[in-house]
This record gives structure tokens, sequence and C-alpha cells, in this order.
């Protein structure tokens, strides 16, 4: 059936999935998007491939149809410790040093599996913290590891891998981490399953860095073999938003055929023997480099590198008779000179860049008594993963105004990034007080309460948030939410209960 899709069709249908889902498909991967079109058109009730395309393209993708769409045209092919000199370089240089630097201070480490697929990678990860960090139930572990395709999610909360995971993965840690089934798969051990934070995130699409969905503050990022399905300027969005998720002297892993000094330009390059890491450093502001005429996307194909245009061989002539002078009544009005940005504008568009140390010197100086410049400041230390300092903030917020249902919700995510369950659910309760109406504080008490494996309250909160979000115009912000929509909180949700 694949066969009888038009080739005008296939193009039309690219360009359709790139502006919807980021997805770049150039012509010598036309094979992919029709093999793929042609394996998801029966999941969409349709035998005929050509018209599930037309029916698709009526109208913009929903959030469904993107899932299944990107579970036929991205491939989750993976295995355990795939590419080795990548982890042998994060156990001895990358981690060696950031255990080393916190031994004596706040013991915690963040890592997220961005595009985790069915859970190899994030538990590979989970297996070497496991080896390295003998004093691991110590440490404060962070391991969050997403994806759009909820069949892979479901299969890394399985836990179970046939033999074809294992292929060139360390030969003892199928003794060590799993036990054989009656069907011979491997099921890998509960401790490590604790480790690791499943949940659907959407890199072209949902917000982050995110309190609400703990993507701010990470030590390290992988997000192996992902950049190359999308579009340039997907690219360059996705690694901007990873950018600013990172603390200052953080790390971004991607695979060896991702690696490109003009998409990361405001990373600096760390080059190991067999792989390269990039290193975010937060405090130089690096101009945007000139992407030129055209940018290519990987597409499986080496960096990228600029493609510039030539000048033409005969330059139009120039006129050179003077402009007409103009009327009076032509002159141009001149424009009006802008006003500079107050502080608090200056501080969010730093913000908004990842600059994060440039917020604070720039408000903290200015916050005090000031919720709205404190919780700024107080987002801005979280972000770096100064929790102390952060909660500090909190603290001068909650001085401030007690009445302020903001700052205890603020102060209870920082809170439970600290792992202090029972005073983030104190502050959590305050918030509730204060606005009983508050989602995110319904939606933060329902996550703790499923935590805590308490279904009913889970149960109470949960549908509170969601008849609460359904109030809101499902394409607007939700108040402290970091830009997340009212209508994504409500997918959230609807997968929860």
């Amino acid at each position: 059936m694949a066969d009888c899709i038009a080739r005008s069709d296939l193009l039309r249908f690219s360009e359709f999935i790139s502006s919807q889902m980021g997805l770049h498909f150039p012509p010598e991967r036309r094979a992919d998007i029709q093999r793929g079109i042609s394996s998801a058109a029966p999941e969409f009730g349709f035998a005929d491939p050509e018209a599930c395309i037309q029916w698709l393209m009526s109208s913009p993708l929903t959030r469904r149809q993107i899932e299944i769409l990107a579970s036929h045209l991205t491939i989750g092919e993976t295995y355990f410790f795939r590419e080795k000199p990548i982890f042998e370089t994060l156990r001895d240089k990358v981690l060696r040093e950031l255990i080393q630097s916190r031994m004596g201070t706040s013991r915690r480490l963040r890592i997220w599996s961005a595009g985790c697929s069915s859970g190899e990678e994030p538990y590979s990860i989970a297996m070497l913290l496991s080896r390295f960090l003998p004093d691991i139930k110590d440490w404060n572990i962070t391991i969050l590891a997403t994806d759009i395709n909820p069949q892979s999610l479901d299969k890394a909360r399985d836990g179970l891998y046939k033999e074809w995971s294992f292929r060139n993965a360390p030969a003892d840690i199928k003794e060590q981490f799993f036990s054989k089934t009656r069907d011979k798969s491997y099921q890998i051990r509960a401790d490590m399953q604790e480790l690791v934070r499943l949940g659907y995130l959407n890199l072209a699409e949902d917000t982050y860095p995110s309190l609400l969905n703990d993507t701010n503050a990470m030590d390290v990022i992988f997000c192996k073999n992902v950049l190359m399905y999308f579009n340039p300027d997907t690219q360059k969005k996705v690694i901007q938003k990873l950018y600013r998720c990172l603390v200052n002297k953080g790390w971004l892993i991607v695979s060896p055929c991702e690696t490109s000094h003009l998409l990361f330009h405001r990373f600096q390059t760390v080059n190991f023997p067999e792989t390269t890491f990039y290193r975010k450093d937060g405090r130089q502001a690096k101009p945007e480099p000139d992407w030129g005429s055209e940018l290519q996307s990987f597409s499986f194909h080496p960096p990228v590198d600029l493609v510039t245009g030539s000048l033409p061989d005969i330059l139009p002539p120039v006129d050179i008779l003077p402009a007409p002078i103009p009327e009076a009544g032509d002159l141009p009005i001149a424009p009006q000179p802008e006003s500079e940005p107050s502080p608090y504008e200056e501080a969010l568009s730093l913000y908004a860049r990842g600059f994060y140390h440039g917020v604070v010197e720039l408000l903290a100086p200015l916050a005090v008594g000031d919720c709205r410049n404190s919780a700024l400041v107080a987002r801005s230390y979280a972000n770096q993963g100064n929790l102390s300092e952060a909660l500090r903030w909190c603290d001068k917020m909650v001085a401030a105004d007690k009445l302020n249902p903001g700052s205890y919700y603020l102060q209870a995510s920082i809170l439970l990034e600290e792992g202090r369950i029972e005073a983030a659910t104190a502050s959590l309760k305050k918030a509730l007080y204060l606005e009983p109406d508050f989602v995110l504080a319904h939606f933060a008490l329902g996550n703790l309460a499923l935590q805590q494996g308490n279904s009913r309250e889970a149960n109470r909160h949960l549908n509170n948030a969601l008849k609460l979000a359904k109030t809101y115009d499902q394409g607007g912000p939700l108040p402290e939410a970091d830009g997340v929509t009212a209508g994504r909180l409500s997918e959230i949700i609807s997968r929860m209960i």
C-alpha cells in the first residue's frame, strides 16, 4: 500500500509534519515517511495510507495524533549502555567531578534522559550511579526520563527487556541488576526503577525548564538521537531550552552524529577521547551566530554546517539620481523614543534566555519586600541548583505577604526538590487554605499522594485540579505554571486518573 502514495502527497505531508511536529524528512528520507504513515494508518482506522494523509492534513494535529505519528515516524531502537565511550566519560570525568564537589554539601544529583524511549538509557544511568556511589541512599538523586511515545513509556515502566536490549552492554549487569522471567525476559530490579521518574514530554512543544515538570536545575542532560529528527528551527529552539534547563557548568550529551559547533554555540565544547560533550557557561553571554541563508538538518548526516549564498555575477544598477524632495505634508513623523525597560522587565528577558545569575545581580538589591521580584530571584536560584538561597528568598516572600498563596506554592516546589516531603505538603496546604481553587496546589498534592500510595487522596486532588483547569482558557497559561497551558495540564492529569 505504501507504494500507492503519490510523491506530491508525501511532499505535502512532510511539510505538514514539519510545521505541526517539528520533524524533518528531506527527500532522501522519503521512504521513511512513507513506511511510517503506512504503519500508522491502521491505528487511525484507515486501510489506505493516502486517505489517512488527507484526513490528517485536514486540521491541526491533536495531541493523540502527534503521539501516534511519533511512535511510527521515529526509531525507538536502543539498548543498555549504548555508545560505551559516552558512559565511560560520564563516569570517569563528569560524575567523579560532581560527586567530589558535593560530597560534603548538598549530596544532590539531577540527570535528565530527554527522549528516553523504552527506558534502557535512564536505567543505564541508574545502574552506573549504583555502582559508582556505594552510599547512594544518602544522596538526593533525580533521574528524570521523558518521551513523546506513551507506549515506550509503558514499556519502561514495566522494566521487562529481551536479550536484544543487552547487546554490547557489560556482561555482568544482567546478573547484578535483573532477574530472569519464565518467558526468558529480564526484569530490572525494583530499586533501579525507583531511581527513575518517567513522564511524558514533547520536546518540540512543551514548556521547559519548569518546576512543574521538574526539568529545571539539571546537572546532566542526555538528548541522544533526538535532535536529528527535528527541522532546523526546532533544533535551535530545543537546544536553547535545554541550555536553560542546566545549572551553570552543567553538561549536555548528544550522540556523535549530532555534534555541531554552530547549533551548540552557547556551550563550551569539551572534547574527550572518542566523544564530545557540551558544557554550559551561563556567565558568558555569547552573541547569536550568523546562521547564513540556510541551515541543514541532521537527518542522520554528519554535523550541520552553514550554506552560504554567493553574490550574483551582475549586480543591479545603482540609481545615482537624487531622490525627490518630499512635500512638507509627506515628511515622516519622527519616531518616539522607546521607554527604558524596568529592572523587572530586563530581568524577565535575562530569565527567558537562561542568564539566571544576571537576574539575581539585577533584582536582589531591589527585591526586599517585593514579592514579584523576590519570586523571580528565588526561581533563578532554584534553576541554578542553589536551593538554600531559593528557599531563603521564599521565606522573604512569605514574610512580605503572608496571604500570597503563590509564595507558599513556590516554596513547596523547592522543598520538593530537596526531598522534604512533609514541609512541602504543609506549604501546599497553606496555599490551598488561602486559595481553595489553586489548580497547581491540588495537582502537586495529588502527585505526592500518588507517590505515597494514597490513591483516594490522589484522586480527590487530581479530580479537583482537572475540574478547575477546565475553567481556564485551554490555550492560555495557568498562574504560577511557568507557561504551561490549562489544556496541557488537563491532558497530563487525564493520563494520571
